[in-house]
C-alpha cells in the first residue's frame, strides 16, 4: 500500500505540471490562432482557449503554495532562494500582461453575443502577438528556475 502523504504530494506535483502545459498550450494557441479576420468561431475559441489559460494559471499558483507550504522541501528551501522570488516575479508579471488581452477578449463578448465579429486591427494585432511572446518567454523561464533549484542552485553556501 502506498502512503497516503505520498499520493497527495505526488497528484499535487502532477496538476502542477499539467496546469503549467495548460498555460503554455493556451498562450501558444492564441499566439498561433489571432489574426485581423478572425471569425465568430475563432474568436470564441480564442475568448476558451484564455479561459483555460487564467484558470490554469490561478489552479498553478495553488498548487504551487501546496508544494511550498506541504509537500516540497520545507518552506525555508523556496522561499531563502532568490531564485524562487525571480519565478514569483516571472509569474506575476506574466499575469500583469496577460490583463489586457484578458479584457479585450472579455470585451469581445458584447458584439459576440449580438452576433457581430470583434474589430482586430492591424496595431492591435501586433500588440497581442508582442505581449503573448513576451508571456511565453516569461512563462517559458519558470520550470528553468524550477530545474535550477531543485538542483540547488542559488541556495546560500554555509
Amino acid at each position: 500500500m502506498i502512503d497516503k502523504s505520498i499520493l497527495n504530494s505526488a497528484l499535487v506535483a502532477y496538476l502542477h505540471y499539467l496546469c503549467i502545459i495548460l498555460c503554455f498550450g493556451a498562450l501558444l494557441f492564441e499566439r498561433l490562432r489571432l489574426k485581423v479576420d478572425l471569425n465568430r468561431e475563432e474568436a470564441i475559441s480564442i475568448i476558451l482557449a484564455d479561459i483555460i489559460y487564467g484558470l490554469a494559471g490561478v489552479m498553478l499558483i495553488v498548487t504551487g503554495i501546496l508544494r511550498v507550504k506541504f509537500f516540497g522541501q520545507g518552506p525555508e528551501f523556496y522561499t531563502e532562494n532568490p531564485l524562487f522570488w525571480f519565478k514569483i516575479a516571472s509569474y506575476i508579471s506574466v499575469g500583469l500582461l496577460s490583463l489586457y488581452p484578458t479584457i479585450t477578449y472579455i470585451l469581445w463578448a458584447i458584439p459576440i453575443s449580438k452576433n457581430k465579429l470583434p474589430t482586430l486591427t492591424d496595431n492591435l494585432l501586433a500588440r497581442f502577438r508582442l505581449i503573448i511572446n513576451i508571456e511565453i518567454i516569461g512563462f517559458s523561464l519558470i520550470p528553468l528556475m524550477a530545474t535550477l533549484m531543485a538542483r540547488g542552485v542559488g541556495l546560500a553556501t554555509s
